[in-house]
């Protein structure tokens, strides 16, 4: 009897040691090489600046809206936007900028009613990178070769309603929204929205900017109701527009670099000492391609 209490001191100190914590996804991402990361083309960057001196980034969707972000790029260097204002902010779903009257005429060259950019044909924008992770309203997720997480059914394809989304505000159909109001998705990913509004970017720097804001309480919309509630903003310019020594940079974490799918395997199975049960799943939504800020070159 005297020997139990030694002989299991002596096997506690003979156990195998504890792991190592697991990485977590931003470790692994932080730690990726070089050739992992694909360099954002400034001319698909958005600056939104307050007159606060608060700013936030959207990277524009391009490819996926290509007349939506053409009369962006046109809105943005025209200074139609120089006198708008941030006018909803609804609680757990968007913030929305743009001409609060409603009565400013277009911007000169804009696409006045552009097509419904809403979904495409699945792989139109290179071979998805396979989602491992099962999604609530998509039968097949993944991730373009151009840093996207899409949302699909195997035949179509489209851009999903994640938090910092930016979409383009629109009428009842068929108008598809000029992209002079735009809003950014501040709370829970509303994907009702998915294919029915066009998606031209996500919020990659500065989301506190836009979601930080005091809420409105007009139309059951988040409407600010005294026009004095509005939020000025300074500017809306294409960072590819600004002087070079102005110019904040990004890149994305290339879907196809071997570290991507270690990220998405640390994401949806979180390891100790906090989590101590794999969640084994994931939401789309929760699996955005991760984006650095860079030194400009």
């Amino acid at each position: 009897m005297p020997m139990i209490l030694p002989l299991l001191a002596l096997a506690a100190s003979q156990a195998d040691p504890a792991p190592p914590p697991k990485p977590t996804a931003s470790q692994l991402a932080a730690a990726a090489p070089a050739a992992a990361w694909g360099q954002i083309d400034p001319a698909d960057l958005l600056l939104i600046e307050l007159v606060d001196g608060q700013r936030a980034v959207v990277w524009l969707a391009a490819d996926f809206a290509p007349v939506h972000v053409a009369n962006i790029r046109t809105i943005a260097r025209s200074g139609w936007w120089s006198d708008a204002t941030i006018y909803r902010v609804q609680d757990n779903y968007v913030t929305q900028w743009g001409d609060a009257t409603e009565k400013k005429p277009p911007a000169a060259g804009i696409t006045p009613n552009p097509p419904a950019e809403y979904e495409w044909r699945w792989g139109a924008h290179g071979r998805a990178i396979a989602n491992p992770y099962r999604d609530a309203y998509a039968a097949r997720t993944g991730f373009t070769p151009s840093g996207w997480a899409v949302a699909g059914d195997g035949k179509r394809q489209w851009l999903p309603h994640c938090y910092g989304a930016v979409g383009v505000a629109r009428n009842l159909a068929p108008d598809t929204g000029s992209g002079g109001d735009l809003y950014a998705v501040i709370g829970h990913a509303p994907r009702h929205l998915d294919r029915n509004i066009a998606v031209v970017g996500r919020v990659i720097d500065g989301m506190a900017a836009l979601s930080a804001l005091p809420r409105g309480t007009g139309g059951g919309l988040g409407l600010y109701e005294d026009p004095k509630q509005r939020v000025p903003i300074k500017r809306i310019v294409l960072v590819a527009d600004l002087p070079a020594a102005e110019r904040p940079a990004y890149q994305y974490l290339r879907p196809d670099a071997p570290v991507f799918a270690a990220t998405l395997e640390a994401r949806a199975n979180r390891g100790g000492p906090f989590f101590t049960v794999p969640a084994g799943a994931a939401d789309l939504c929760n699996l955005l391609v991760p984006v650095r800020a860079v030194t400009a070159r």
